[in-house]
């Protein structure tokens, strides 16, 4: 399947951060190892975040160096060499010549010759952009490299004087994302929502949380999105209430909720999505009041997604909403303005409303700037997830509410005039709900 970002985009990504580096600077960032499951089996290979914006290219033993006004190229590629005999166990590989001509590098050499090449490089550069303590076997290579230059300054050698964080102009242009980006995004939230749907359907024959999971990795899979972009939750009944419960393994009771927080990842790209509906295909009537408080705080959350409001404008509109509907339910006492400046609704809403979505599911971006939250800006993407948890051993409040744990949550993307729900094709409302689940029955 080809790449819905094209070769271009890389490229200019790349520009943009250059042109952030300071004068006479080169940037090195090495790319993600493989890592060991045990013995000798290796994980699925899944390259750095950071790498594959730069890049797109997904093999590991890769480094990639951007070196502002080289003559012979800016961006430069370290990867392996082709290698028939190795190509006929583990498949093909791009070699320095691939990484031009497929990855719009504009110079590439062999992984095997960085020691000799990259040192030569830095040499006469002043500072050096660089994700240090990511790699500590990679950092130790390029200090060495940078005091090998320092011990030849009396032979004329002019080694950096200063290392800063790559991380900082970096991730300010992931949180930005652009139209092929969203398009990637939008079709990994459209891959998601029919695994929950299908979920759901599946929920009605009864069996195990772990066979709900199965339902949404084939959707996944179907459909090309190879990998899961976390661990899926699966949490029926007190499980729910877990917040970040991945054991997957417990029995599906007919009366009980189930919460599904999964999505997959598509080119890297995360999808999150959270649903929660009854095993039977029926709310209670405490599961269908406590839902439809959630239902109105996401509602709000996503109406104050816009350009102009900060980050915390949506949070606080959901926690209004939600606190409101625990004092109307008569689990929580007093006023709503007390009851919010006392954070009393802590027991039942312990986290907050989304986060930052991208290559990574907790996506990069700062979400202050100084001591001020950040004003939302078009392309900027964010999950919006509120909940209500109601332990199934808080003796606070009466036996009927206890053990019910419901979130919902959407990948949002704001826009010029306001925002778009990237992931509604999976149904929230309990009317649509129990509508589906009826029909899979």
């Amino acid at each position: 399947m080809s790449s819905m970002i094209p070769i271009k985009e890389f490229a200019e990504r790349r520009r943009k951060l250059m042109e952030r580096m300071a004068p006479d600077s080169i940037a090195i960032l090495p790319g993600a190892p493989e890592r060991v499951r045990n013995r000798d089996v290796l994980h699925p290979f899944r390259q750095d975040s950071d790498f594959h914006y730069l890049t797109g290219f997904a093999e590991p033993e890769a480094v990639l160096a951007l070196i502002p006004g080289r003559a012979h190229g800016e961006a430069v590629l370290f990867c392996r060499e082709r290698n028939p005999e190795k190509e006929l166990w583990d498949g093909y590989i791009c070699g320095p010549e691939g990484a031009i001509e497929r990855h719009g590098l504009d110079d590439a050499f062999p992984i095997s010759d960085i020691d000799d090449i990259l040192p030569g490089m830095i040499e006469g550069r002043s500072r050096i952009y660089y994700p240090l303590g990511r790699d500590p076997g990679f950092d130790q290579r390029v200090m060495e490299w940078v005091k090998t230059l320092r011990s030849k300054v009396r032979t004329g050698a002019h080694p950096p004087g200063e290392f800063v964080a790559l991380d900082h102009l970096l991730h300010d242009l992931r949180l930005y994302k652009s139209p092929a980006e969203i398009r990637v995004m939008a079709r990994a939230g459209k891959i998601s929502a029919e695994a929950h749907c299908n979920a759901m359907r599946r929920a009605r024959r009864g069996g195990y949380e772990y066979h709900l999971e199965a339902a949404l990795i084939h959707t996944f899979m179907e459909h090309g999105a190879r990998d899961t972009a976390y661990p899926s939750i699966v949490g029926s009944g007190a499980n729910a209430c877990i917040l970040h419960y991945i054991e997957n393994r417990a029995p599906l009771r007919d009366g009980d909720l189930v919460l599904i927080d999964a999505g997959c990842e598509l080119e890297c790209y995360a999808s999150d999505i959270t649903r929660t509906f009854p095993v039977n295909g029926r709310f209670s009537p405490e599961q269908k009041a406590l839902y439809e408080v959630v239902l109105a705080a996401q509602y709000a959350a996503i109406d104050a997604v816009r350009p102009g409001n900060h980050w915390n404008h949506p949070h606080e509109a959901a926690l209004r909403v939600l606190t409101q509907g625990l004092l109307d339910l008569g689990l929580l006492s007093g006023s709503l303005d007390d009851a919010l400046e006392q954070e009393a609704y802590k027991p039942f809403y312990m986290h907050r409303t989304g986060h930052w979505l991208g290559l990574d599911v907790h996506d990069v971006g700062d979400y202050k700037v100084g001591d001020a939250w950040r004003q939302l800006e078009p392309g900027m993407v964010l999950t919006v997830e509120p909940g209500l948890y109601i332990a199934p051993n808080n003796t606070d409040v009466d036996a009927k509410w206890r053990g019910i744990g419901i979130r919902i949550e959407d990948d949002v993307v704001v826009t010029r005039d306001g925002c778009r729900v990237l992931t509604d094709d999976a149904p929230k409302t309990i009317a649509d709900i129990e509508a589906l689940m009826a029909d899979g029955s």
